[in-house]
């Protein structure tokens, strides 16, 4: 409460006062630790993603060592190359696993993103434009009711 604290100067009124330094200030350092906060929270989804990707690359992993030898063991019963067909797609397949978990897939994707910010801010803008406040109000709104209409499908 100690910054917040310090952000309750009233100009005798009940509000505080906007063009005071210190409230200015203060609001700046909520403002800086507001951005903080939500940066730390997508960098925390970030590694809970890649750490999802690499969970998933270990089993596709153990699946295409069992697919290769059991294709292999095919392979020098019959000896057909069609044997071996099988292994193309799942090769792919744990490359971009691979790439994505341990490689440089995620700097490649992050350098895209900066480019398209940078250079294509067209392909940024929301479907129907900002969510107004009205808007939001009354999505929740419409979700009071119904759930007053119908509570047994919430």
């Amino acid at each position: 409460m100690g910054a917040t604290a310090s952000c309750k100067k009233s100009n005798g009124t009940g509000y505080p006062e906007h063009d005071d330094p210190s409230y200015r200030k203060c609001q700046e350092l909520k403002m800086e630790r507001w951005i903080q906060m939500h940066y730390q929270i997508k960098q925390r989804e970030q590694a809970l993603a890649i750490a999802q990707h690499r969970e998933l690359f270990y089993w596709l992993s153990g699946f295409y060592l069992s697919a290769v030898y059991g294709c292999a063991s095919y392979y020098q019963r019959v000896k057909r190359v069609s044997a071996l067909a099988p292994l193309l797609p799942l090769t792919f397949v744990v490359g971009y696993y691979t790439d994505w978990a341990y490689g440089s897939k995620l700097h490649r994707i992050q350098a895209e993103a900066n480019m398209i910010m940078e250079h294509e801010q067209e392909l940024l803008h929301w479907p129907g434009g900002l969510p107004t406040v009205a808007g939001i109000d009354e999505a929740r709104v419409e979700t009071e009711m119904e759930k007053k209409m119908h509570p047994h499908h919430m």
